[in-house]
């Protein structure tokens, strides 16, 4: 029920003359081209379609990056936080590798090295960055993520930390449920949480239906 609710949110703001919002502000990220794992090869088309989609809706800004390093992605999440403070909808879709470990989940920059579990935390960027990024919007807050694919870059990885040799890392089973801090924001995953999707070759999303929301 809960996808449903954030599809029909999608559907409306993808209006070109919704009355919903005053402005409309996106952030949309595909990463593909992973230096140290096998290449993806459908996060940039990903992107691009979803840009075109917002644009073609009437979004008042749509900011389309792809194959970002870390210190891009850092940058790009903080300038889209300026944009988000004076828009009444703020939208973040992300397409590429993500994993959860010890609880927070991570979305994983192209020059990501990810030697073992304490490098995540310099090396990738925690959903909960994209999250709060997007708080200052006065509508809705969505963030839409199509990271669930199942990877080697948590196989690959050392446990140095206590809770990893309890078992606590969850890399192998995609993003893990994240509770957003602020009413009105929603987290739509193209994977149910805690599993993972194959990248095929279907067609780029003209029509997302997020299939998971938190």
């Amino acid at each position: 029920m809960m996808a449903a609710v954030a599809a029909a949110w999608l559907s409306m703001l993808l209006t070109p003359d919704a009355a919903l919002a005053e402005r409309r502000v996106a952030l949309v990220i595909g990463n593909a081209a992973y230096q140290n794992v096998a290449p993806l090869k459908n996060p940039a088309a990903d992107a691009r379609a979803i840009a075109q989609m917002f644009r073609d809706a009437g979004f008042d800004s749509v900011d389309l990056k792809t194959d970002l390093g870390n210190a891009e992605f850092r940058r790009a999440v903080r300038d889209f936080t300026l944009q988000a403070n004076q828009a009444d909808v703020a939208i973040i879709y992300f397409s590429g590798h993500g994993l959860a470990l010890y609880g927070t989940n991570y979305l994983i920059p192209v020059d990501a090295h990810l030697v073992s579990d304490l490098d995540a935390d310099d090396e990738a960027v925690s959903l909960d960055r994209l999250v709060s990024s997007t708080d200052g919007a006065k509508r809705l807050r969505l963030v839409i993520l199509d990271a669930c694919r199942q990877n080697a870059i948590g196989s690959a990885m050392r446990l140095e930390r206590r809770e990893g040799k309890l078992g606590a890392a969850n890399d192998a089973v995609g993003l893990g449920v994240s509770e957003p801090a602020r009413r009105d924001t929603l987290i739509a995953y193209a994977a149910k949480a805690g599993t993972t999707s194959v990248e095929g070759d279907a067609p780029p999303p003209s029509s997302l239906r997020p299939c998971s929301k938190v």
